[in-house]
Parts: structure tokens; sequence; C-alpha cells
């Protein structure tokens, strides 16, 4: 009997060792999947951060006028443009990575449906886009700016106009490749083409003086460059088969809808580190407030670029699992990338406080702009340890169809929560620039706690994963599941729309 028992534990011994090995190894392959991606994307951002750099400089090669002009426009474009069509175009991340994990036949007619018909979305928004930049300058006047400053900011604006047009293409390019684990072109096409922007800025700028038109004109050449190498790449290689074919427009407002609550998700976090620069031009000392947020910005910008690959990556890995019909794998896809972004969030504390009182030298000599980005890198690098896992989890509730839940998060924590906050502290209670740093802190608090509270509470994997099973149907129709009510939890009564 004794000898039984113990035969018997050992067996179960050796069970639970298997399932320990077997899970070791499960992690180590979906981290080493995330890893494959993100780092290719990482890169690719970093150098989109750094063809944004390199502008900058040749504008404060011009002058101060034209850096101030070329600024005011940056921010403007970022806004109303570039924001808005990077939201649209991520609506394509449900759609495309859930139909590429499914083994149908007909995935690739869903896939070039979707990218074709997110193109003629975004040609219709830069529309209303186009007429604002062209009023740029009557807008800014009629908001008390300077008159010289904003006459260089139309300018800038007007020649950046056709890189609306080829963002048409690039966005949605990049969401379509990445939803396929095709990062690594994405980098090098990136590498290539911001390679030949310092030369561009060079010839316009230096060599035929055409001064901040110049200096808008490269960056819209070296995304021209960009587009072209993606769309070279896929034609020439065709491993992922481009079949153009546009169909009725039954599903276009589906894709319309995950569009646009998208888009409100990443523009409503974008818009308020703009609405903080307008506010620290309201303190005591606005030009030394103004300057010290600008650096602080870039530095989350610079930051920025590893949690948006992962939550770009974070989606695509989600959504193709739940299409394969894997829960469980797509539940370890986010939970691996939860942990590399709370990973990613400690560094970025570590290295703010590390560095505090250095960092600010890299930009400015004046010694009180110093003072004060220092005094406030940490409170910065602990807002980076909320902004990495609750980026990363918008991305995820993207990759489950579901971006209004963040959308609805990051209203909410933003400006009900970190709004009241930052205008509190820095106007009623005169804690000053550190104030508005504050507010941020607690936005992204309400942020993280929400976010991973949808993802590691709330979500359904196998709900999730049935929805997604109706991207292909018995028939060979794609369909698509719509936005639900979080709280139904019969699968069957949620709305099914129909995409080809």
């Amino acid at each position: 009997m004794k000898t039984s028992n113990s035969k018997s534990n050992t067996d179960k011994g050796f069970t639970t060792s298997q399932v320990e090995s077997e899970l070791r190894s499960s992690v180590m392959e979906e981290l080493s999947e995330l890893m494959s991606m993100a780092v290719p994307i990482t890169a690719m951002n970093c150098l989109v951060f750094l063809r944004a750099v390199v502008s900058v400089l040749f504008l404060g090669r011009l002058g101060s006028l034209e850096l101030a002009g070329g600024s005011l426009s940056l921010g403007f474009t970022n806004i109303t443009g570039y924001s808005v069509l990077v939201g649209l175009a991520s609506g394509l991340e449900p759609v495309c990575s859930q139909a590429y994990g499914s083994n149908s036949s007909s995935k690739w007619e869903l896939l070039s449906a979707s990218l074709s018909r997110m193109v003629f979305i975004l040609v219709m928004a830069i529309v209303p886009i186009s007429l604002l930049w062209l009023n740029l300058e009557p807008l800014m006047l009629l908001m008390g700016q300077d008159a010289a400053i904003t006459s260089m900011a139309a300018t800038y604006c007007i020649y950046s106009l056709p890189d609306l047009l080829t963002n048409c293409l690039l966005q949605p390019l990049r969401v379509f490749l990445r939803s396929q684990a095709v990062t690594k072109p994405l980098m090098w096409c990136s590498l290539i083409a911001v390679a030949f922007h310092v030369p561009l800025n060079y010839v316009l700028v230096v060599v035929m003086g055409l001064g901040v038109g110049g200096v808008a004109m490269a960056s819209v050449v070296t995304n021209l460059n960009m587009t072209v190498l993606m769309i070279g790449y896929v034609w020439v290689y065709g491993k992922w088969k481009w079949t153009w074919r546009w169909t009725d427009g039954d599903g276009m407002w589906s894709l319309v809808r995950l569009s646009v609550t998208s888009c409100m998700g990443i523009c409503l976090e974008w818009w308020w580190y703009e609405i903080v620069t307008v506010l620290a031009g309201y303190l005591a000392n606005p030009r030394l407030a103004v300057a010290g947020t600008g650096i602080l910005i870039q530095t989350t910008s610079m930051m920025y670029t590893v949690p948006m690959a992962l939550a770009g990556c974070a989606s695509a890995r989600v959504g193709n699992e739940l299409g394969a019909g894997r829960p469980n794998k797509a539940k370890l896809a986010a939970l691996v990338a939860l942990a590399c972004a709370l990973l990613v969030g400690f560094v970025n504390v570590i290295w703010t406080i590390v560095f505090r009182d250095k960092w600010g030298a890299l930009f400015t000599h004046d010694h009180m702009l110093q003072s004060l980005v220092s005094s406030v890198m940490p409170i910065m690098g602990l807002c980076e340890l909320g902004n990495c896992p609750q980026t990363t989890g918008c991305g995820i509730l993207r990759g489950t169809a579901r971006p209004a839940v963040g959308a609805r998060i990051n209203l909410g924590s933003f400006y009900f929560v970190g709004t009241p906050v930052a205008v509190g502290l820095a106007f009623f209670y005169k804690v000053g620039f550190s104030g508005l740093w504050f507010g941020l802190l607690s936005a992204q608090f309400a942020c993280v706690v929400s976010v991973l509270y949808m993802v590691l509470v709330q979500t359904d994997w196998e709900g999730e994963a049935l929805r997604a099973e109706k991207v292909t149907n018995a028939s060979g129709v794609l369909e698509m599941v719509g936005e639900y009510d979080d709280d139904d939890d019969d699968a069957s009564d949620h709305e099914i729309k129909n995409l080809l």
C-alpha cells in the first residue's frame, strides 16, 4: 500500500513538473514571438522620431522665428491631422489580425477589402483636415498668436499638405503588414527612407534655400519614400498576396465604427499633452514653463516608442490567436505583453531618476530650465510606469475588437481625473509646474488600473474566441462582430456586421 501511494505521488509530481515545464516553454515561445515583432517596430518608431528631430534641428538652423513657426505648425498638424489618421488606421487591427489568424481560404479577400476600405476612409477624412491646414493662419490670428510666427507656421502647413495623402497609404500599410507579423520589412523601409532625410533637408534647405517650406517638403518626400518602399516590397515578394477587390459598402460602417472608436482612444491621450503645453503658458513664468514642457514632451515621445510598439504587436498577437480559435494562447500573449510593458516602465522610472540632473543639459544651457526639468523627471518616470502597461492594454483591447472600451477609459482618466488634478494643483493650490505633471500621474494611475481591470478581469477569452470565429462562417462568407454590451453573456445575441 505504501509503495502504491509513493508511486502515485511520484506520478503526480511528474505531472506537475511537466505542466510547469510546458508553461515555461509556452511563455518563452510567446516572448520570442512578441520580441521578434516588437524589436523591429520599436526600431521603426525610433527612426520616425529621429526624422522629426532632424526636422526640428534644421528649423533651428534657420532661426528662432522659423523654429517657433515650425514648432507651432508641428503641434497643429499633430493634433488635427497625424493623430487622427494614425487613430483611424488602428481600426484595421482587429479585422486584419483576426482574419489573418484564421485558416479560412477567403481571409485574403477580407484583408485586401479592409485595406482598400481603410484607404478610402482616410481619403475622406483628409478633406476636412486639409481645410483646417489651409486656414491655419486666420485661425491662429483669431486666437491671438503672433503674426510673424503664424505666417511661418502657415507656410510649413501648406507645404505639408501632400503628406496627408501619403499617410492615407502609409498608416494602413503598417497595420496591414504588422497584423501578419511582417515587421522587419517595415523597419528596413523606414531605415532606408530616413537615411535620405538629412541629405534631403540639406539640399532643400541649405543648397536650394527653400527655408521652412524645404523642411516640410523633406518630411513629405521621406514619408513618400517609406510608402513606395512598402508597396514595392509587398508587390515584388507577394508572399502576403496583395489582392485588390472593392466590394459593396455593407461592411463599411462596421469598419468606420471601429476606426472612429480606435481614433478617439488614441487621440484623447495624444491631445492631452498638447493641453498641458497650453496650460503651462498660463503659469507665473510661461517662457520657462513652456520650454520645460517642450523638453519633457519630447522625452515622453522618445519613451513612447517602446510601449507603442508593444501595443501594436500585442494587438496583432491577440487578434491572430483569437482568429485561430486559441483563447488560451491569446490570453498568454496578453499577459506576456503586459509583463514586458511593466518591465519597460520600471526601466523608465530608474533612468529618469538616475539621469534627472543631466538630462536637461542635453537640450539647454539655461540652468533654471535644467533645474525645472530635473524636478519633474522622477514624476514623469512614474507616469511611464503606468503609461507602458496602459498603452499595451489598450492595444490588447483593440485586438479583441473593443477599442470603445479604451476610448471611454482614456476620456474618464485624462479629462475627468487628470485635468481637474492638474488645474487644481498648478493654479488653485499654487504647486506650479510640477502640479501639471502630478495631474498626468493621476490620469495614468486611473487609466492603468481601469485598463488592467478590463483586460485581466473582465475579458472572457473563450467568448472573444467565439466572436472571432465568426470572422469566417460555414459558407465562407466573411463576417465581423461589432461592438457589444459587456454585460451581455449570450454571444449569439451580439451584433454581426458583414464586411464583404
